[in-house]
């Protein structure tokens, strides 16, 4: 009997924890920022929210604790095939979170695991429609692509994908070297077009320059022509107008008392000016009068022109 009661009581204390355990298991406080899902009678009952909660207990069960805070998801490095048949191996980072706590629940089973799957196969379609150059130029359309797929479970699932990032894009050994040699190249190829540029541009800027020497050597040069002609008309001008004046102040002093005496002495004065060149070069003159009677040569000159006038 001492055995019975002792066992009685154990039981009876154990029964005692567990209704004790099952009461405080009813009371919840839910933190700030969480949702916990709540069956009755293995069926979904309520979602509670931040603070304190009072459930019924053996009936009321809290079956799924969700965060919804933005979470961060490594998507593990995975092998994939480019378009032109290179092996890369490729990860990422999903930043996600949970906007419908029933449809991440009861929606999947791991939105989780079900996310970075999802990213995984389209990141590998992705990059078997590019070529190994377009995989590190087209980081950011493959992200988008990722985005835009998980997208499209974001209501069934119950989370909202904000981005994802492909961290590192590795590739074989063999392919870095080419790919180090293809870029030596190219910079070698940027060089010797840069210098045939500036080579060209030399070229083109002193044939430049002698063009503008040339034009402004043609240039001074008109403008040289052009001064010395109007200095030449100009000088035309001025012995034709001082020619004009001297006529017109010779008819004036012919027109004068002694007026024709004055020219005639004065042509006497030239007369014998010329004549006491004469035989000092090499040039010979004829004369084609008698010079005895100077007053009738000086006659015949200019007093018989003058009469007629």
């Amino acid at each position: 009997m001492d055995i019975l009661n002792l066992v009685s009581q154990v039981l009876l204390g154990i029964f005692v924890i567990y209704l004790t355990y099952k009461f405080l298991q009813a009371i919840r406080m839910v933190p700030n920022q969480y949702e916990h899902i709540v069956e009755r009678l293995g069926n979904y009952h309520k979602t509670l929210g931040p603070g304190f909660h009072a459930l019924i207990p053996f009936i009321d069960k809290v079956v799924y604790k969700q965060d919804l805070r933005e979470e961060t998801i490594e998507v593990e490095p995975q092998e994939c095939f480019t378009k032109d048949n290179v092996k890369v191996e490729v990860d990422g980072v999903i930043y996600l979170s949970v906007m419908d706590s029933v449809n991440a629940s009861y929606g999947v089973t791991n939105y989780r695991y079900a996310s970075v799957q999802l990213a995984q196969t389209t990141t590998r379609s992705v990059i078997g429609q590019m070529d190994l150059d377009e995989t590190f130029e087209e980081r950011a359309k493959m992200s988008m692509e990722v985005v835009k797929v998980l997208g499209e479970v974001e209501r069934l699932w119950g989370i909202k994908v904000h981005r994802y990032e492909i961290k590192n894009i590795e590739t074989p050994r063999t392919v870095q070297k080419a790919m180090e040699r293809q870029m030596t190249a190219e910079r070698e190829k940027r060089a010797v077009i840069a210098r045939s540029e500036g080579q060209r541009d030399s070229k083109v800027n002193d044939a430049q320059g002698r063009k503008e020497e040339i034009v402004n050597i043609s240039e001074a040069e008109m403008q040289r022509r052009i001064n010395e002609a109007e200095g030449e008309a100009q000088e035309i001008l001025a012995i034709a107008e001082a020619t004009a004046t001297s006529i017109e102040q010779i008819g004036e002093a012919l027109s004068n008392p002694h007026g024709k005496q004055a020219m005639k002495l004065q042509l006497q004065e030239k007369y014998l000016d010329v004549l006491s060149g004469l035989g000092k070069g090499e040039n010979q003159v004829i004369l084609p009068k008698d010079l005895s009677d100077f007053d009738e040569v000086v006659d015949g000159l200019s007093l018989s022109e003058l009469d007629s006038k």
